[in-house]
């Protein structure tokens, strides 16, 4: 088969389509044969050399894809050959076929395009993960997306407007804060020009946020513990801001406020079965009743994934970039 390998960390130069030999399953594990997969921030960290694989797991990039399964191996059950799947990864995506353990699998939502699915299983299972299972978001809350036209962002804000939440984003252009917006947004914040905290305050009336959604880390750390609610949660998934800050407890215990942090691809597999279980019982519901839908921004071919990454860099896109197999 072909895959996109990284025979040298780097730019997206680094990427080069390349054979390599068919992966088999193994206990426990299905092949698929990928139609679509999609690019990630994590992808771009392993193209860069600062996001390793974990062990056992494939060493091309792609933590998510959609396709066909072609093949199961020992002890899979209630799964067939041919059925229409998307899967969560722990890489591998970009590849034509790819192993995933089966508890990873989920059926492609009635009534969405089988490409369009890959844009589905990442960002589904982190925030439901993260807002819900963890957070505990809860209807007439007030929920904070940073970065809300991106690929989480906008599943977000979808899905805590389908459980009655309030949402508020922050972007940094007019056509982002628009899209965001017109998926149920409230609260729109230009963080090029505004303050974060400060409108968030004003919008609840000084009340803050009850749940946060931070894919920045270590710079929306002090401002993200300022904007939260009494009770508030901040869940932390990303760090484009840094890895380093210092924390107030003072604020945070005066709020009784508390701060998680989690990242999907290196979960045992066990929790991350867990998780895809529990986005099948809730989120896919709501996608199959046309309250939730996965947001693409373009399909580019899998074999040209550097133009992907450029995209994905450069910030320009809402919701999801995707790579079609050639």
């Amino acid at each position: 088969m072909y895959a996109i390998t990284i025979p040298e960390p780097g730019g997206p130069e680094a990427l080069v389509w390349a054979e390599v030999p068919d992966p088999v399953p193994g206990e426990g594990e299905v092949l698929v044969e990928v139609v679509a997969g999609a690019v990630n921030r994590a992808d771009i960290l392993q193209r860069q050399g600062f996001y390793d694989p974990p062990p056992g797991a494939s060493p091309y990039p792609g933590l998510e894809c959609s396709g066909r399964i072609a093949a199961l191996g020992p002890g899979v059950s209630g799964w067939s050959v041919g059925d229409e799947v998307c899967a969560l990864l722990s890489g591998g995506g970009y590849a034509e076929k790819v192993v995933v353990p089966a508890g990873q699998l989920l059926p492609v939502p009635k009534g969405v395009d089988l490409r369009q699915a890959a844009a589905l299983p990442e960002v589904t299972c982190t925030v439901w993960s993260n807002v819900f299972m963890i957070a505990h978001l809860r209807p007439a809350e007030t929920l904070l997306v940073h970065g809300g036209s991106s690929g989480i962002g906008t599943m977000a804000i979808q899905l805590a407007k389908a459980v009655g939440a309030r949402i508020a984003v922050t972007a940094g252009a007019r056509e982002k804060l628009d899209r965001c917006a017109e998926l149920g947004a409230e609260i729109l914040v230009n963080y090029r020009e505004q303050d974060f905290v400060a409108e968030v305050k004003k919008a609840t009336d000084g009340a803050g946020a009850d749940v946060i959604l931070d894919n920045m880390g270590a710079k929306y750390l002090d401002r993200n513990v300022q904007t939260l609610a009494v009770n508030g949660r901040l869940a932390i998934i990303g760090m484009q801001g840094g890895a380093k800050a210092e924390l107030n407890i003072a604020t945070l215990l005066g709020k009784r406020a508390a701060v998680s942090a989690t990242s999907l691809r290196a979960r045992p597999l066990g929790e991350k079965a867990a998780i895809v279980a529990a986005v099948r019982e809730h989120v896919w519901p709501l996608i199959e009743a046309g309250h939730v839908r996965p947001v693409v921004d373009r399909e580019i071919p899998m074999s040209d994934a550097a133009e992907a990454h450029r995209v994905v860099e450069e910030s320009g896109h809402i919701g999801k970039v995707l790579l079609v197999k050639p």
